[in-house]
């Protein structure tokens, strides 16, 4: 159960980061929106809070 609510936990962090640096971060260059996308898929929760601290501004 807690295992399900995890995975649900990162998929919507991704969700978000991907949703965040495509459509309200217009600084952001095209190939670091690839970048921060795919950081997201692969670290999921972390790949999401370094978003957060260092790629939103």
């Amino acid at each position: 159960m807690i295992e399900s609510i995890w995975g649900l936990f990162e998929l919507l962090a991704v969700v978000w980061v991907i949703y965040d640096v495509v459509t309200q971060n217009k600084r952001l260059s095209g190939a670091m929106k690839v970048v921060w996308i795919l950081v997201a898929v692969i670290f999921n929760i972390f790949g999401a809070a370094a978003y957060y601290f260092l790629g939103r501004k």
